[in-house]
């Protein structure tokens, strides 16, 4: 009896250690499983940052299982997914409150502009694995308006659930071939970093069951020393102002790299990361505002772009 006794515990308390050891490894693994989640989450945002002083401050494409490039380039490399071609649409969609705010104006009149500039001219430089370049050709396709469906504070995945709204709803079309900027008032923050951290970001999602590309801008005014490049802005709006140079740098990034896969650097930095917070020749406007391109009918001070050709170098014009 005492002999089977004994075995009987033993058997029991073999069963407990284990019982103890897979569950400790459940966990762990759960743990991984987070952590993967984590880096993966960190890895489909791409973002611009606010540091002026430094260029490359990358919150994106920095894993170290980053595949190596197919293609290298001038500066930068072809990783083989894919580019945006044909006409690229933009939507807007205004987030908050916009009233009597002459962002409206501003912002749509760049997005009427920007398509066939020598400015937007540079993403042609930049191709699929077919050898098929970027055309200099953007619509602005429309917008809608969200009165804070999502409260004052949104996070990464409430930018993408206002621009699923906006396309299940039937308020804005269902479109493959654009961006969708969530642009935000400025009593409207972003939580995982607006401000502090970025600008403004890019990446892209399955939206009702297709791959949308979109993209989230705050509005400077909330932090005009970190998102714009000046007080002063040379259409009158310094947060308007400053939200066209971010706009413009997600445009030309979402359209040389919309699926995070295809055009970066050995750091990480996508094409206008390359050149963010640089604007190369500036004039004066009648404010006192500094500008380096003209669109249409207004002056724009819009960071530079990097050209895929001649070795790689920044500019706010090709050729």
């Amino acid at each position: 009896m005492n002999k089977r006794l004994c075995l009987v515990l033993v058997l029991a308390l073999l069963f407990v250690i284990c019982g103890l050891r897979s569950g400790a490894r459940a966990q762990q693994d759960q743990a991984k499983g987070d952590n993967d989640l984590e880096v993966k989450l960190t890895k489909s945002v791409h973002r611009v940052s606010t540091d002026h002083d430094v260029d490359l401050n990358i919150l994106a494409h920095d894993a170290p299982d980053a595949p190596a490039p197919l293609a290298p380039g001038n500066g930068i490399n072809y990783h083989g997914g894919p580019v945006v071609l044909g006409t690229t649409g933009m939507y807007y969609i205004w987030y908050g409150n916009w009233s009597g705010n002459t962002a409206t104006t501003i912002l749509t009149d760049f997005a009427n502009s920007i398509g066939g500039s020598p400015y937007f001219n540079i993403n042609t430089t930049y191709y699929n694995g077919s050898n098929v370049h970027v055309t200099n050709s953007v619509a602005y396709r429309g917008s809608t308006t969200d009165n804070y469906s999502h409260g004052t504070s949104l996070s990464d995945s409430a930018v993408q659930a206002v621009v699923s709204s906006a396309i299940s709803s039937g308020r804005l079309p269902k479109d493959t071939n654009a961006i969708y900027f969530v642009l935000t008032s400025a009593d409207v923050t972003e939580s995982s970093g607006f401000c502090t951290q970025y600008c403004g970001w890019h990446t892209h999602g399955t939206i009702s069951g297709s791959d949308i590309k979109y993209s989230f801008v705050g509005n400077a005014a909330r932090c005009i020393t970190s998102c714009a490049a000046q007080s002063t802005g040379p259409n009158g709006n310094a947060g308007a102002d400053g939200m066209v140079s971010i706009v413009a740098h997600e445009l030309e990034e979402a359209v040389s790299d919309p699926d995070l896969n295809a055009w970066y650097d050995t750091r990480g930095a996508e094409n206008a990361d390359k050149c963010a917070w640089t604007f190369g020749t500036l004039f004066t406007a009648p404010n006192g505002a500094k500008y380096n391109m003209t669109l249409g009918a207004r002056n724009y001070l819009i960071q530079r772009n990097w050209v895929n050709a001649s070795g790689g170098f920044c500019a706010t014009q090709y050729p």
